[in-house]
């Protein structure tokens, strides 16, 4: 039978609120960051980013929490046919902190919660045969019913010979032996916990935990001894995890010490977070183990993915991307405080940034100073206008991939607010219109804080009016702008385009704008996102490409902007940069709405025939790009 899927988790989901500020109390705590959380769905998370085929079967809630660990998972690339939506049961929830390198409080809410609904029902034969291996976590024996779920998915997945691991993952009040306010505990003894735990050990070929939690699971806090134990009830692999020490795989007698164990290469950084460290291991475990790796190389990737895990915030957002792991084995640790580490960030933000936007076809209508220069226009009216606007962009659309539009928040908020949930691409300019040296919004805060109010998916443009002649003071006062915008960009999980236009400073030639580029570069400033005037000659295109490639071969890629061109002109840029793989598409603005604006400011048409309007040009560009790119398609210049 073909295999769909390398891996099937089960067992809790939940939506993790992180507090934001890091070293005071819970109590304190006066933001937290939203994530989605619960072993089973972080480790299907962190394999997924690691490059197999994953899936979780949990429960989640039929409200918002629901749909967004859903949506997250499908964003993650993880496959959620296993998701069971349950009418009568809302999404669990977790609350946690950061107080120190040593305390981690965390509440779980957790009665009743959906995931906790799962039934024998739930578990599809076909589903859980058409994966390589079941994983399953220890929270999900702790009740009858879900326990009864999980062997099920277990028992048919060791008849089809099919491999099983379990995460001990033992949480003291999950299993009611501690109270709601020691969610931090990770060891309560019981006896009736290790008996429940040994009647299924039988059932795994790798067992995985803490030292307290292979205590809890053999029944003493002698851990050679619990380890022992555990091995008289089971032949599986068991790796027992030792903090800053690393970790050991036991295949057969248990060793009189640990440091007899086969082990892999540590890595020596700095522990921020804790919190999902376990689930970062064992998604780097089972890359190796599925992969056929020896134990020694399958640990090493353990370790690399607990070290990242520790050292960020969230759990499954800290989780490395294949490339990732690979840039950090071949580089190696530059410091121990990995999330301060900006080239490794930047390899860590590049490779799991969430959707794929390989056609780009943008209508631009954020236009600002050009709509209030318009006779006969209100702030009330360009509004107004910029909401027909978003109505022919979403005709064209028509629920189809590759389409977005520009729109400010300042005048276009309406269509913002209206835009988001579409599908389509949404990006928000911030700097003062013409403003040189760059200003910014008002709205964007004079520390640029405001962003922190901004939707996750939107991506922050920033039209900046430079030129490789200008002056030291002019490069020193538009570089310190744009940095501090990029990185409040980065600190709110915002994707950044940066839009220069060098012609509208001075004279160019093929080299001017890859030296724009290159000089933001050398300031430590990564876009997203460029967005760039159409070139008129190959030649400029390729360098400004090779500038932006040999800086940053992650970059999303290149928009082309229109500059007010007619049709005929804009067909003949396209055609040029379609040449380039890197040129995504365009976001072009007037060429588009200019002539249907003034006319409708001026009461000469009606919305209906202004959006038909708008319509069909907007159409007519998007087969104008098309036919450039399949004409060029795999050609560079």
């Amino acid at each position: 039978m073909t295999k769909t899927l390398d891996i099937i988790t089960i067992g809790r989901s939940s939506v993790d609120l992180y507090g934001s500020q890091i070293g005071g109390r819970l109590e304190d705590m006066g933001s937290f960051d939203k994530y989605i959380g619960g072993s089973p769905t972080n480790i299907a998370c962190g394999t997924a980013r690691l490059g197999m085929k994953s899936a979780v079967i949990t429960g989640v809630g039929d409200e918002h929490m629901g749909r967004f660990i859903v949506e997250q998972l499908q964003r993650e690339g993880v496959n959620t046919d296993g998701v069971k939506t349950d009418p009568d049961r809302l999404t669990a929830l977790v609350l946690l902190g950061i107080r120190d390198q040593e305390q981690f409080p965390l509440i779980f809410y957790r009665e009743n919660c959906a995931d906790m609904g799962l039934t024998e029902a739930d578990i599809d034969p076909a589903f859980i045969t058409s994966a390589r291996a079941v994983v399953a976590t220890g929270t999900h024996l702790s009740h009858p019913q879900v326990e009864a779920a999980t062997i099920k998915a277990l028992t048919i997945a060791r008849a089809n010979g099919m491999q099983t691991a379990l995460d001990i993952d033992y949480r003291p009040n999950l299993w009611g032996v501690a109270g709601h306010g020691e969610g931090e505990s990770r060891f309560v003894e019981s006896a009736a916990v290790t008996a429940r735990l040994q009647a299924t050990l039988h059932l795994f070929d790798l067992i995985v935990g803490t030292e307290e939690e292979f205590h809890i699971a053999g029944g003493s806090t002698d851990t050679i001894a619990a380890l022992r134990a555990v091995r008289r009830v089971s032949d599986a692999t068991l790796v027992c995890k030792r903090g800053a020490a690393g970790a050991v795989a036991f295949t057969g007698a248990i060793a009189d010490t640990l440091d007899e164990g086969q082990a892999g290469p540590g890595f020596p950084i700095e522990v921020f977070n804790v919190l999902g460290a376990g689930d970062g291991f064992m998604s780097g475990l089972l890359k190796g183990w599925l992969d056929g790796e020896d134990w020694p190389t399958a640990l090493k990737y353990a370790n690399a993915c607990g070290a990242f895990a520790v050292s960020r915030h969230g759990c499954t957002p800290a989780y490395p991307s294949w490339e990732e792991m690979q840039f950090f084995f071949q580089r190696g640790i530059k410091r121990p405080d990995l999330r301060n580490d900006g080239e490794l960030e930047q390899v860590h933000w590049a490779t799991n940034r969430k959707g794929a936007w390989p056609d780009m076809r943008v209508f631009a209508f954020d236009h600002r100073s050009q709509m209030e220069e318009m006779a006969g226009a209100t702030p009330e009216k360009i509004g107004r206008f910029k909401m027909l606007c978003l109505d022919a962009a979403l005709e064209v659309q028509a629920g189809r991939p590759g389409h977005g539009i520009l729109c400010d928040g300042r005048l276009g908020r309406d269509a913002l607010y209206k835009a988001e949930g579409q599908g389509l691409w949404i990006g928000r300019p911030v700097e003062w219109p013409g403003s040189r040296p760059l200003t910014l919004e008002p709205q964007i805060g004079p520390d640029y804080g405001r962003l922190n109010e901004w939707p996750k998916d939107q991506v922050v443009k920033c039209l900046c009016f430079a030129h490789a002649d200008d002056d030291v003071d002019m490069w020193a006062t538009q570089i310190d702008t744009v940095n501090r915008l990029y990185h409040a960009a980065r600190r709110n999980g915002l994707e950044f385009l940066l839009e220069v236009i060098p012609s509208k400073v001075g004279a160019v030639d093929d080299d001017t704008t890859p030296k724009v580029i290159q000089r933001f570069y050398d300031a430590g400033i990564f876009p997203d996102w460029w967005k760039l005037e159409p070139f008129r000659t190959d030649a400029a295109w390729t360098r400004a490409v090779a500038a932006i490639e040999r800086n940053d071969p992650r970059t999303r890629g290149i928009v082309v902007l229109g500059l007010d061109a007619p049709e005929a002109e804009l067909a003949a840029s396209f055609a040029l940069a379609a040449r380039q793989p890197l040129v995504k598409g365009f976001a072009v603005g007037r060429t588009i709405f200019g002539q249907a604006a003034r006319d409708w400011m001026a009461g000469q048409i009606t919305d209906t025939q202004a959006v038909e309007t708008m319509k069909d040009n907007y159409a007519r560009l998007c087969r104008l790009w098309d036919q450039a790119r399949a004409g060029n398609k795999g050609t560079v210049a």
